[in-house]
């Protein structure tokens, strides 16, 4: 387990070539948490396999036809999405390298078919990067017999980082519970005084929603845009007809300039064929108004104002958390650790959690909500 850029992935990359070069490995699966990651950021990334094999005698190659690596000796590597546990049922493999466990949306599930499928070979073996997340799933992995653990900082690597990232983010966050997780790689537990709580959230944890009679695009859109900025939250939830609501889709996004988290948010909503956005309009209603329209006028925007603070608005929708009337589809590792962490002291933005009270305040709190029949 590490922070980010402490060297994790390329430590991973080196690892499965060192195991093919000595003939430990031949079947090989590389798990990242979807397709285009394990493509991406394993196999063709700055510390992916074939750019760290640059600096070896040979470079195997991706055929991007099969999803496979494959070297001259006859050893080969599987990609597979950690979206879809099921893919790894048939085959068989004597290594496999896992990358990102704790953003893994069904990370149990796939664990669980890919140990099942480690079964050839004379050590067959798995290795695991992350950076960690308090999990239930993470936690139960952390106690498996044999495991073993190592761990990395940010700061360990300086040397291979950009002395722009090291002062922009490093002394950004060195020292709040935010960079002991995402630089330091500690395992944190549930801030105290925070509204939610691990246990809750997993305790209702779905695979996947029933027939839902509503689905709103909640949108909380930054103060500005640029590589600073906070991030736009974007999150999609639905309600059933037994009243339950069921949070879908944290498509929030940092970086973003206003048309483009406006066509963020109108994709979503055309991809769940959602009743309409809900948007807070705080920082301008009439920026909002007029981005929404240029993208698609006829998607239809609900407007919101927060006369109330952080904390006060969320309280409500914590407590139908507590009273098991909302689920979370999968895993939703970087709002349920701003869930996890709010208290309401922190002056930084919780945008996704900001975006979550919008929707299930729209869905579930409002007077005139309804729980009607969904035509699709």
């Amino acid at each position: 387990m590490g922070g980010r850029g402490s060297g994790k992935t390329r430590a991973g990359a080196e690892w499965v070539m060192e195991q093919v070069a000595l003939g430990a490995a031949r079947h090989v699966a590389l798990i990242g948490e979807t397709l285009a990651d394990a493509r991406d950021v394993m196999i063709e990334g700055v510390s992916g396999i074939r750019r760290a094999a640059m600096d070896r005698d040979e470079r195997p190659r991706f055929i991007k036809s099969e999803r496979m690596l494959r070297w001259s000796n006859g050893a080969q590597a599987r990609i597979f999405s950690a979206e879809d546990p099921d893919s790894v049922r048939g085959h068989a493999f004597d290594l496999v390298w896992g990358d990102e466990f704790a953003k893994w949306r069904y990370a149990q599930e796939v664990l669980d078919t890919t140990l099942f499928a480690l079964r050839v070979g004379e050590r067959p073996r798995m290795l695991i990067t992350t950076t960690p997340r308090n999990r239930p799933d993470l936690r139960r992995l952390l106690n498996e017999p044999g495991l073993v653990v190592t761990r990395a900082r940010t700061l360990d690597n300086a040397d291979h980082l950009s002395a722009e990232f090291l002062t922009r983010i490093v002394k950004r966050y060195e020292g709040t519970a935010l960079g002991r997780q995402e630089l330091d790689g500690e395992l944190l537990e549930d801030a105290q005084g925070a509204l939610w709580n691990r246990a809750i959230i997993e305790a209702a944890r779905v695979r996947a929603a029933p027939a839902l009679s509503r689905i709103v695009v909640a949108v909380d859109p930054p103060v500005s845009s640029g590589p600073a900025a906070d991030a736009c939250g974007i999150i999609a939830a639905g309600v059933a007809q037994d009243g339950r609501a069921y949070v879908l889709e944290d498509r929030s996004a940092h970086g973003l300039t206003p048309a483009a988290w406006a066509a963020r948010a109108q994709a979503l909503y055309h991809t769940l064929k959602a009743d309409c956005l809900v948007v807070e309009t705080n920082q301008g209603g009439e920026l909002v108004r007029t981005v929404m329209a240029q993208i698609d006028a006829s998607v239809p925007v609900r407007e919101v104002h927060a006369s109330r603070g952080k904390r006060a608005r969320a309280e409500p929708v914590a407590m139908l958390y507590e009273q098991g009337r909302v689920a979370h589809v999968g895993a939703l590792a970087e709002l349920e650790d701003q869930m996890c962490n709010f208290t309401g002291t922190d002056p930084k933005s919780p945008d996704r959690l900001d975006a979550l009270v919008w929707a299930l305040t729209e869905l579930m709190l409002k007077r005139d909500a309804v729980v009607r029949v969904r035509k699709v």
